[in-house]
């Protein structure tokens, strides 16, 4: 095609210019993993006594079982309630998402815009603006300091219903629909086995999102839970880290949970990244 340039058309000054933007870029974003994995393997003394970016009596287990074991395995627990709200949470706000998505794309009926600019209007409203009012609401509801008080609102996912509805209107072929229609399929079934198919990637992208959102959240739990059994990992951590003055063990223990909350999501986002750049691209376009 002409115009088009091959990888060697590209001056070497602009190849080594990029790899090396490319290189600092890494270097910044990889640093501080590799800090948690040297530093997971020292004691609370060695933290602040030795570089910190090189190894001094390395112990990874023996520290990390210690860290388990710690308050009868507490970390343990507040690993499986990460897991429940993250995992529940961003399953059923991709659901959610996917349903709300789909109808605003494909069906027509009054005050569609609306709604979907009141969705728009959520995506950028800050998600600690909305903590208060749903304390107080809550509260009412006598939902607060259990596990439902961090599981509804992670239900819930403008930036899902908005992906979800870019990617049907693309993904989702009207002609389709009918050609089920006039076969006898109703409107759920032909969500249920054909569309929720052609929005996968999309789907796959909203549980990545969400997922990892929810995983990282801090100020909602904060505001709900009292209760250090229903704690998520990052506030647990968060607590051992305002008691390590008095206990100075805490503070390898809170490197080393730090290290392992990662671990998932490292996993998850290196299963789905395929998943997760195909929603993205092929959504924002329609074909």
């Amino acid at each position: 095609m002409r115009g088009a340039k091959s990888v060697h058309d590209v001056p070497v000054r602009h190849r080594i210019l990029t790899a090396s933007l490319l290189a600092v870029a890494a270097l910044y974003f990889l640093l501080p993993v590799y800090w948690l994995v040297v530093s997971s393997t020292k004691s609370s003394g060695d933290l602040f006594g030795t570089f910190g970016l090189w190894f001094a009596d390395p112990r990874p287990f023996e520290r990390l079982g210690d860290m388990l074991r710690f308050n009868d395995g507490i970390f343990l627990r507040w690993t499986l309630n990460s897991l429940l709200y993250a995992g529940g949470g961003a399953l059923a706000a991709t659901l959610f998402s996917a349903a709300a998505g789909y109808a605003l794309a494909i069906y027509r009926f009054p005050g569609r815009e609306a709604v979907f600019n009141t969705v728009l209007a959520g995506v950028l409203l800050p998600h600690t603006v909305l903590a208060l009012p749903l304390y107080l609401l809550f509260s009412e509801m006598g939902l607060v300091n259990t596990y439902w008080a961090v599981l509804v609102p992670s239900m819930v996912s403008p930036f899902g219903v908005y992906l979800c509805r870019i990617y049907a209107a693309a993904a989702v072929p009207v002609s389709l629909l009918e050609a089920a229609r006039i076969d006898g399929a109703n409107e759920l079934r032909i969500f249920r086995t054909l569309s929720l198919r052609l929005m996968s990637p999309a789907l796959v992208t909203v549980f990545l999102f969400q997922f990892v959102h929810i995983w990282n959240s801090f100020f909602l739990p904060l505001v709900m839970l009292s209760d250090s059994d229903l704690y998520p990992i990052q506030l647990g951590l968060t607590t051992w880290q305002g008691y390590a003055d008095r206990q100075p063990e805490l503070y390898q223990y809170t490197v080393g949970g730090a290290l392992l909350s990662v671990v998932p999501l490292m996993v998850l986002i290196g299963g789905l990244q395929r998943y997760w750049r195909t929603g993205l691209t092929e959504g924002s376009v329609k074909n």
